[in-house]
C-alpha cells in the first residue's frame, strides 16, 4: 500500500470517528443505539493507518525525518495514540471531536508539502530519549488544554442552567476536571524530564539555534507549574485554570512549532 493511499485512508477513518463520536456527544437518542467503541475502533483503525504513513514518510535510511510537516504529523499521531489508550479506561474520547479532524489535517498538509530536518540514524541514544519524551509531554498538554476548553464551556453551561444537549453526555464536571489536572500533571512531569534530559544530552541547549526553544519550554515549565501550585493552594479551577492552561500550551507549542516554521518555512 502506497503511502498517499494509506494516507487517505487513514484521514478517512478519524473523520468516521469524529462523526460517530460527536453524534452521540450532541444526540442523546443516537448515543443509546451507537456503541461507543465504534468512534474509538475507527480512532484507533486511523492511528494505525496513521503509523504507517508516518513510518514509510519520515523513517529513512537517514535518520528519522522531524521537518515541519512531518513533526506536526508525528505529534498528532502521539497525540490520538495516548488519547485513544486511555479512552479504554476514562472518558476522554469526546476530546477527538477537536482532535480528530486537527490530525487528519496534519497528515494532509504532511502529504502535500516536504521539509527536511533528519535526527540522523546514528544520533546518541539520550538525545533520541530527549525527543521521544519531549514529544509525549507536547502531546499530553495539547490534550489538557483541549480538555480545558470543554471543561470551561461545560462550566459555562452548567453555571447558567443549561444542563441540556451535548453537556448532558459529557462526564460530571468533577470528573472533567480530575483528568484535566491529571494530564496537566503528568504532561509537567514529562516536560520538566525532557528539559533536564536536554541539559544533558544536548551540547548546548543556549546555542543561538535553539536558545528560543529552551527559553520559550522553560517559560512554558514555569507557566504550567504556577497552575498545578495555584490549583494545590488555592484550588485554582474553571476560567483562571482554562486561561493559564492556554498560555501554557501556546507558549510550548512556539517553542516548537514556531521556531520550525521560522528555520524551515520562512529562512529555510
Amino acid at each position: 500500500m502506497n503511502s498517499s493511499l494509506t494516507a487517505f485512508l487513514a484521514i478517512l477513518c478519524y473523520f468516521a470517528s469524529c462523526a460517530v463520536i460527536s453524534l452521540r456527544l450532541f444526540n442523546s437518542d443516537l448515543a443509546q443505539r451507537i456503541p461507543r467503541s465504534l468512534g474509538i475502533a475507527l480512532g484507533f483503525a486511523g492511528v494505525v493507518l496513521h503509523g504507517l504513513f508516518i513510518y514509510h514518510h519520515a523513517f529513512t535510511h537517514g535518520g528519522i525525518n522531524l521537518g515541519f510537516f512531518d513533526a506536526g504529523a508525528l505529534v498528532a499521531w502521539t497525540i490520538l495514540l495516548l488519547l485513544l489508550i486511555s479512552s479504554l479506561s476514562k472518558p476522554v474520547e469526546n476530546l477527538g471531536i477537536v482532535l480528530l479532524p486537527l490530525a487528519a489535517l496534519l497528515v494532509l498538509l504532511d502529504t502535500r508539502y516536504h521539509t527536511s530536518h533528519f535526527l540522523a540514524a546514528d544520533a546518541p541514544w539520550g538525545l533520541r530519549i530527549h525527543v521521544l519524551i519531549s514529544l509525549l509531554a507536547y502531546s499530553l498538554l495539547t490534550m489538557a488544554s483541549v480538555q480545558a476548553v470543554l471543561l470551561a464551556v461545560q462550566d459555562h453551561h452548567l453555571r447558567n442552567r443549561h444542563p441540556g444537549g451535548f453537556i448532558r453526555a459529557l462526564p460530571p464536571l468533577q470528573t472533567m476536571e480530575a483528568l484535566l489536572f491529571e494530564m496537566i500533571g503528568a504532561g509537567f512531569v514529562l516536560l520538566t524530564v525532557a528539559l533536564l534530559s536536554g541539559l544533558f544530552f544536548l551540547e548546548d541547549m543556549f546555542a543561538q539555534r535553539l536558545v528560543h526553544k529552551t527559553l520559550l519550554s522553560i517559560l512554558a515549565w514555569l507557566v504550567f507549574g504556577a497552575l498545578l501550585w495555584g490549583r494545590f493552594r488555592s484550588g485554582w479551577r474553571g476560567q483562571k485554570a482554562l486561561i493559564w492552561t492556554l498560555t501554557g500550551f501556546v507558549v510550548l507549542m512556539l517553542a516548537y512549532f514556531g521556531s520550525k516554521f521560522v528555520l524551515e518555512l520562512i529562512l529555510q
